[in-house]
This record gives C-alpha cells, sequence and structure tokens, in this order.
C-alpha cells in the first residue's frame, strides 16, 4: 500500500508479530550499540592512535553493513493497524539519533513518555539543544493529535515556548488535544525535569487532502 505524504511516495509494509520480534531482537542491540558510540564520540579524549583505530573499525563496519541489504528511505512498516516507524528521529528502534521515546497513551487521549537525553542531545553546557526540544515536541503533540499515529494528521504549525534551560539527563513530556475543527486538531504539551515544566508547545495537526478524499 502506497500514500503521498509530502513529496515523498511512503511504502506501507506489514510485519507479524514474529517479524517484529526477530527484527527488535536483530537491530534494537545495534542501534543502542551504536548510541553507545555515538556518546562516546562526543566525549572521548583518547591518544590520537585510539582515535586512528576506532576510525578505522568504524568505517569497515559501515561498508560491511552497506555491502548488505538495506532498507529504501520511504518504507515505513505496520503490525495489527498501527504504525511502526523504525526510523523516525524521536521513537525508531532502527535509529541511533533517536532517544528514544517511547509513547504511553492513556484513556482520556494524553500521552506522555519519560527518556534520557545524554550529551549527543547537548546544545548550551549542560543543557539539552532547544532544537532537540523542539523535535521531541513535535512528535509529542503529533501523536496526541494522531491518537497514537493512527490517524493521518500532519504538523501544520508549532510554536515553542523556552521557560528556562532543560539540563541534559532524564525528562518527561506529555501532550494532549485542546479541541478538534473539522480536519484540525489543537495539540499542547511540556518538557519537564525534576523541578517542573522547562519547555511548552502549541500546535495546529491537519489532515492531509488524500485522507480527506478517502474518507
Amino acid at each position: 500500500m502506497s500514500r503521498k505524504a509530502g513529496s515523498l511516495e511512503a511504502t506501507f509494509e506489514v510485519l507479524s508479530e514474529e517479524e517484529l520480534d526477530r527484527v527488535t531482537a536483530t537491530y534494537a542491540p545495534l542501534t543502542e550499540a551504536v548510541r553507545e558510540l555515538i556518546d562516546a564520540t562526543v566525549r572521548t579524549h583518547a591518544d590520537d592512535d585510539v582515535i586512528a583505530q576506532a576510525r578505522v573499525a568504524i568505517e569497515a563496519v559501515t561498508r560491511s553493513l552497506l555491502s548488505q541489504r538495506t532498507r529504501p528511505p520511504a518504507v515505513s512498516y505496520r503490525i495489527d493497524g498501527r504504525p511502526l516507524p523504525l526510523g523516525n528521529a524521536a521513537t525508531g528502534q532502527c535509529n541511533p539519533i533517536a532517544p528514544p521515546l517511547v509513547v504511553h497513551h492513556e484513556a482520556d487521549g494524553r500521552c506522555w513518555s519519560e527518556f534520557v537525553l545524554g550529551t549527543a542531545y547537548e546544545g548550551p553546557p549542560g543543557l539539552v539543544h532547544g532544537g532537540m526540544c523542539a523535535l521531541v515536541l513535535d512528535h509529542m503533540l503529533g501523536e496526541a493529535a494522531s491518537q497514537g499515529l493512527t490517524k493521518p494528521l500532519f504538523t501544520g504549525t508549532i510554536s515553542i515556548k523556552y521557560l528556562r534551560g532543560t539540563p541534559l539527563g532524564p525528562l518527561r513530556s506529555e501532550a494532549f488535544v485542546s479541541r478538534s475543527e473539522g480536519v484540525k486538531a489543537y495539540a499542547r504539551g511540556n518538557i519537564s525535569d525534576a523541578a517542573g515544566v522547562t519547555v511548552e508547545a502549541e500546535g495546529v495537526f491537519i489532515m492531509p487532502a488524500w485522507a480527506r478524499e478517502a474518507e
């Protein structure tokens, strides 16, 4: 099945529970290992020889992975009718730049996630880059607006209010839909640390034309 999403033709492949278990068991540990490598790359002060040896080893592994079958860039997956965005920059199990967020949905429509942002996401020293906060909130508001990504609603506009610096480390994000009007859903959310809210956001999420035609 294919759907237009912006200028890309998005192709959805259906996975069985058995295939999902295999993908998770195989690729999630690799992804986590690369996350640890990213963190180590940011923080290391190793000697020149160690750095040179590591670069050669990493380049060899990269060539090995790319010499095998690769996933096309516009392919996403579904299981039991719900999306499984393995490459998503916020939640993707196969994307090492994703924290990753694990999003929980409540019966009242609210959603939340608890996660850790380490040195790979630093902006000012000791603080999360503001763009990373925006990415998290864009995704969380989208999760709320689309009811767990089960409805095709995409970001129309989003505004971010930075109340104070967001420290690196354990964080929590929450989001909910404040109202809906026709093909638009209005969502709000925040990021907080142990001391309270650090960033707030509100956004408008819109159903694309192809989804309206399909109804």
